[in-house]
């Protein structure tokens, strides 16, 4: 395997790399925004863009793939749809999922030195891209058949082989689709990435709407606070009304509420931790600049890698234990059984059982294993897809140490004492932040808060980001003004 592609010319040819190669020019590409455009404009420019590629997704939400017949059993992506930016029955049925898929096994490739390809250079950078996408495409197409083959619209024999056809096209050209909008905006063109602003949008509307739900639920209603207001009315027993608006079991209640606005002010809080290294411009002493590693490093990142993980494997355990449960192996990914309300299947033992979250903070006591395999597992994976992403994202120690030089810095006592700074902030912010993500993940997911604990973790750390660097332009859009 060669270390490079750049580095062994003779030998690419033999690497599925070099298979791929004559592809690669044949792959649109959206062209990186110009950093010498006047600021103010900048900002209504990709903030336009922001809003049309959201607006986009909105709708692509909204729209029906033609050809089912019906949404047969229960949703196979239940627990991960808020995560995956997913909306069952339309073209935006797969979401994110085949991008995040793609980017976890690629940085898994890289990680595991079964690629080899320098991330600081443009041209091998170029080429992980177009590796990606095309990844992302056969994910797109390969989900896309499991969903119509496993029966989610209906059996294949009623549907037809027209319309299997069809659903299979318009899924892959959504993977597609989706694509290109984060690329629109990873190239500079709005605010962001859209895989976050899709996420972020998704556990908005989730939290919003099982909190102020009109629509009715069973005896009640589904949102807490329309419910809460709706017993205390109805209910001459006020006390007992207040007790079930607060422990009801069967849908979205006041605790778990409470929990979700706990959880927020938590990740805000925590968003603020940080380390600072003091660098300096090169022959200007005495005039230090605070550099600041910040505790959530890795940003959302493992979380978003993890969830894709999780996915997945509950998707392929499901879909094999529907179709093959008698058998050992497949009983050993997961095995699945109905809920007695609302239908959802959960799985109830197997390596899918482990890593999902236990229904509560009694479950703990009921089936410790449970939890302590959980537990592990979260963190373990975490910190695992941080530290990684560290290297691979081009934030690690000795990334950051080369730009900074490139840029004219140096630190106080010199480049060694910068370096060695760096080295340890950094590598202890990279595997602090998957940790501590992983903390606050499980701790949402026991106190049971609304849009899952992955879910305000992600929807908090993009909102800040989308925040900060609508601050950041806006304040060079403003110096311009002045200047």
């Amino acid at each position: 395997m060669p270390k490079t592609v750049e580095g062994n010319k003779g030998g690419i040819g033999n690497t599925i790399i070099g298979w791929m190669s004559p592809v690669f020019t044949s792959i649109p590409e959206v062209q990186t925004y110009p950093k010498n455009v006047n600021p103010q404009e900048s900002i209504n420019y990709k903030m336009f863009w922001t809003v049309g590629i959201l607006m986009i997704y909105l709708v692509c939400s909204q729209i029906p793939l033609y050809g089912i017949q019906k949404m047969a059993g229960d949703d196979p992506l239940y627990w991960t749809r808020v995560i995956l930016a997913s909306n069952r029955g339309t073209i935006m049925e797969l979401g994110i999922s085949p991008i995040i898929t793609s980017g976890m096994i690629m940085q898994l490739l890289l990680g595991a030195k079964l690629i080899t390809l320098n991330l600081q250079n443009e041209t091998e950078k170029n080429i992980f891209d177009k590796c990606s996408k095309i990844m992302a495409l056969l994910i797109g197409l390969v989900e896309a058949v499991v969903y119509v083959w496993s029966g989610m619209y209906g059996e294949v024999a009623t549907i037809g082989a027209v319309n299997c056809v069809l659903i299979i096209v318009q899924l892959t050209l959504a993977s597609v689709l989706v694509t290109y909008l984060d690329e629109v905006l990873n190239a500079g063109h709005g605010m962001g990435s859209a895989i976050s602003l899709f996420i972020a949008t998704n556990v908005a509307e989730e939290i919003f709407w099982k909190t102020l739900s009109p629509m009715s639920y069973g005896n009640e209603f589904e949102g807490a606070i329309i419910n809460f207001f709706y017993l205390l009315i109805t209910k001459s027993n006020k006390l007992a009304a207040i007790q079930g608006a607060f422990y009801r079991d069967y849908g979205p209640n006041l605790n778990m509420l409470i929990a979700t606005v706990f959880i927020f002010m938590l990740v805000i809080f925590l968003q603020g931790w940080k380390v600072t290294v003091g660098i300096h411009r090169i022959g200007v002493k005495g005039a230090l600049q605070p550099y600041d590693i910040k505790l959530f490093y890795t940003s959302n990142m493992p979380i978003i890698l993890m969830s894709a993980l999780i996915s997945n494997v509950f998707f392929i355990s499901k879909m094999l234990y529907k179709r093959f449960g008698s058998f050992f192996l497949v009983r050993l990914l997961g095995r699945w059984k109905e809920a007695s309300i609302g239908g959802q299947s959960y799985p109830v033992s197997g390596l899918a059982y482990y890593i999902s979250p236990p229904q509560s903070l009694g479950s703990m006591f009921t089936d410790p294993l449970h939890g302590i395999i959980y537990i592990i597992f979260i963190l373990g994976a975490c910190a695992l897809f941080s530290k990684t992403w560290a290297e691979i994202s081009g934030q690690s120690p000795a990334n950051v140490f080369k730009n900074l030089k490139e840029q004219g810095y140096t630190g106080k006592g010199g480049d060694y004492v910068m370096k060695k700074r760096l080295s340890r902030g950094i590598n202890t912010a990279s595997l602090l932040s998957g940790i501590v993500v992983g903390v606050l993940t499980i701790i949402a997911d026991f106190l049971g808060a609304i849009g899952s604990g992955t879910g305000i973790l992600l929807s908090v750390g993009i909102i800040v980001e989308m925040i900060d660097q609508y601050k950041s332009e806006k304040g060079e859009g403003q110096f311009a003004k002045k200047g």
